[in-house]
């Protein structure tokens, strides 16, 4: 594909998609149409205009297993993927001999399938992870953690998304499973001190003392309640929730049970009736019962979780669109009254991957002078407590979160890095102000490099896009007997092809990045001078590896308004090439190769860049320090024009600018040399002006 073609391809693929797909009025439930037409409450055009927020946290499902094929997010259309030492793309896991690569399961309805579930410990997450090389997935968890879901398979999903905002940067907390990443929803961290049963990394339930958010509530009077039911006894025979049947209960994943000052509550007192109560359908009733109550009685809490059983949850081995359906009967209760609906934001969210796949390695705290450096304290953490494997505690694998509300409508993306600390970071922001809520456990690095969700939102002029949209039917998913089914085992393809992305963009929040990265290769020592610059809002990850060194990675990370530098060796010391990427979040990368100098080698050009955000342009600098003049070879993967060369006489630099007004701010710049066929500059992301754009047009292309 030409560039000026495949330029003409991005922006008809941006023209085209940013409406959201008409579908035929008799696919959706009414109920939802008349959700999406609601105004929101816009009485300050703030955050303070929401008055209700309620999380919904599903289990076990990566990013790419659910949306790696949808379109306008950071998918399988990746165009700027981590590669793997092998040399190849991350999606290609070493497998054996070979490798695996991601592949949707063999069969029909696959949304109602009971698929077979995958290792999700600490320890083979971690070792998946394979301190950041992120390349040991098949050997760690299993050929079935490459599996994933289409719009076929979970429609509802999908079109959930498309008619709200789906971020494609929420990580869950810890690389590891259930228990932990639900006490950093529900706490901040998982006891990472060591004090009151902690650190926990599995899903022990033995019983803990460290303080959890809803007491921090309580105490500043702000209201708040776990919605959930009861099963056979929230406290039966010690099990805090679970049931031998998979249709009642809470599954166990009311994790405030696991504390002793829940456990000890008595009736009457506020943790007792606040996370200890619920309905009981196994006396009759339905799961939604209390909610619809509280709803109409006008008493939903300001701030409330909600808690599937089993079956509902989502979990490998339970069908995906079983879920769909509990999810579509939180919303219509929550929409039954359109003035609280116009007052309430819902987080829909998963608690961590199960073992499934995904491509984005997670952002993680240098933990030695090794790993990399930090601007902020990093105290907190790394594990290193007992006998399980050290380890960084995340954060996790990407997991799907859609923003619900009357302010996250229109079919965004927001990019965003967010984990589940995130959601009391939103409570934060919300209530803050009014109430003494502060949240003391979640570390320093977290909240530097996590933002609070507010980016997800259109809090000043939400009713733009209160457009009757619909979302289709769960009737179909309710299931059809009470009863566990065998598992459906996925079996790789002998063909093994690179799932696609569906083509298109959506429309993007704005972002508070501003990244910028400089490298250079030192002649004195044969290593690379990195100098990582955040101009931004927003503190960041950086995350740099070489396939052409047996160590690494290393990650860095940088507070807003700050900047940090370090010293790479190229590899080996008689290394002849050098190859260091360096990525950030919403696809920034960037990119030096070539070869590494002698005291008989031609001096390289050296890259410099700025944005210019009034002109909504990037403005490199070439710079020639050698005694003869370089021809560069410029060239901008979003620009039609294709490449041009631009002239740098000896000892000299020259300014080239690049409008990215026509790309909505996205560029991949390539700077080559004539007379060197191993030498590359690459700078790639999205130009942030703080206005809304769209998604990468490069993804979901080929």
């Amino acid at each position: 594909m030409t560039s000026a073609h495949q330029r003409r391809d991005f922006m008809r693929l941006a023209a085209s998609s940013l409406a959201t797909a008409a579908l035929a009025p008799e696919a959706f439930a009414q109920t939802l149409r008349q959700a999406m037409s609601l105004p929101a409450n816009n009485r300050t055009g703030s955050i303070q205009d929401v008055e209700h927020i309620v999380i919904l946290m599903q289990e076990n499902r990566s990013f790419d297993h659910y949306f790696g094929s949808m379109r306008g997010v950071r998918g399988f259309g990746d165009p700027r993927p981590v590669t793997l030492t092998s040399g190849k793309p991350v999606w290609y896991q070493p497998n054996g001999n070979s490798y695996l690569l991601p592949f949707r399961p063999a069969g029909d309805n696959l949304g109602l399938q009971y698929l077979e579930g995958t290792p999700h410990g600490w320890g083979d997450s971690h070792a998946a992870w394979n301190h950041g090389r992120y390349d040991q997935w098949a050997s760690a968890k299993g050929s079935n953690t490459m599996t994933y879901l289409t719009r076929k398979d979970i429609p509802y999903h999908y079109q959930l998304a498309d008619a709200f905002t789906v971020c494609d940067a929420y990580h869950c907390s810890v690389m590891g499973p259930t228990d932990p990443n639900r006490y950093y929803m529900w706490t901040g961290w998982t006891g990472n001190d060591g004090r009151g049963g902690g650190p926990v990394i599995s899903n022990a339930e033995v019983g803990y003392d460290w303080s959890t958010y809803p007491e921090v509530l309580e105490r500043a009077g702000v209201s708040w309640k776990i919605y959930q039911d009861v099963g056979t006894g929230l406290d039966a025979a010690g099990y805090w929730g679970w049931t031998d049947d998979p249709f009642i209960g809470n599954y166990g994943d009311n994790s405030l049970l696991y504390f002793h000052q829940y456990q000890n509550a008595l009736p009457g007192s506020p943790l007792y009736e606040k996370a200890r109560t619920g309905t009981n359908i196994s006396q009759g009733g339905t799961l939604f019962d209390v909610l619809k109550q509280d709803i109409a009685k006008g008493s939903l809490p300001q701030v409330s979780w909600v808690v599937a059983p089993e079956a509902y949850s989502e979990h490998a081995n339970w069908p995906a669109n079983y879920g769909a359906w509990y999810i579509d009967q939180v919303i219509k209760a929550l929409t039954a009254d359109p003035v609280l609906w116009s007052k309430t934001a819902l987080f829909v969210t998963y608690d961590e991957n199960d073992g499934l796949f995904d491509h984005m390695v997670p952002p993680f705290a240098p933990y030695s002078k090794q790993s990399g450096a930090s601007t902020v304290s990093t105290a907190g953490e790394f594990y290193n407590a007992g006998a399980a494997q050290p380890g960084p505690y995340g954060l996790g694998v990407r997991v799907p979160m859609i923003v619900v509300s009357p302010w996250s409508r229109g079919g965004w993306v927001c990019s965003q890095v967010f984990d589940h600390t995130s959601l009391i970071r939103f409570i934060e922001k919300r209530f803050g102000s009014q109430y003494a809520i502060a949240d003391t456990n979640t570390s320093l690095w977290r909240r530097t490099v996590c933002g609070d969700l507010t980016a997800a939102f259109n809090f000043t002029k939400p009713n733009e896009d209160a457009k009757p949209l619909q979302l289709p039917d769960t009737k179909g998913y309710y299931p059809p007997d009470f009863v566990r089914h065998n598992s459906l085992v996925p079996v790789p393809p002998t063909k093994q092809t690179m799932p696609l992305q569906e083509p298109g963009v959506k429309r993007a929040r704005a972002l508070p990045y501003e990244l910028g990265v400089l490298g250079r290769m030192q002649s004195s020592d044969k290593s690379m001078a990195l100098e990582f610059h955040n101009t931004g809002r927003a503190g960041v990850s950086f995350y740099v590896n070489s396939p052409l060194r047996s160590d690494g990675p290393w990650v860095y990370t940088v507070e807003a308004g700050r900047k940090l530098s370090d010293s790479i060796p190229a590899a080996s010391p008689a290394a002849q090439n050098y190859d260091f990427s360096v990525h950030g979040p919403n696809g920034f990368l960037c990119q030096f190769k070539g070869r590494v100098p002698s005291s008989t080698s031609p001096a390289s050009a050296e890259i410099s860049y700025r944005y210019d955000v009034a002109s909504n342009s990037v403005l490199l600098t070439l710079m020639n320090p050698g005694s003869s003049e370089l021809r560069l070879r410029i060239a901008n993967r979003y620009d039609g024009q294709g490449p041009h060369t631009v002239s740098v006489p000896a000892g000299k630099s020259v300014q080239d600018v690049w409008n990215l007004e026509d790309s909505h701010g996205w560029y991949d710049i390539s700077v080559s040399d004539a007379r060197d066929d191993s030498y590359q500059r690459r700078i790639a992301g999205h130009l942030e002006n703080g206005r809304p754009s769209i998604s990468d047009p490069a993804l979901g292309t080929s």
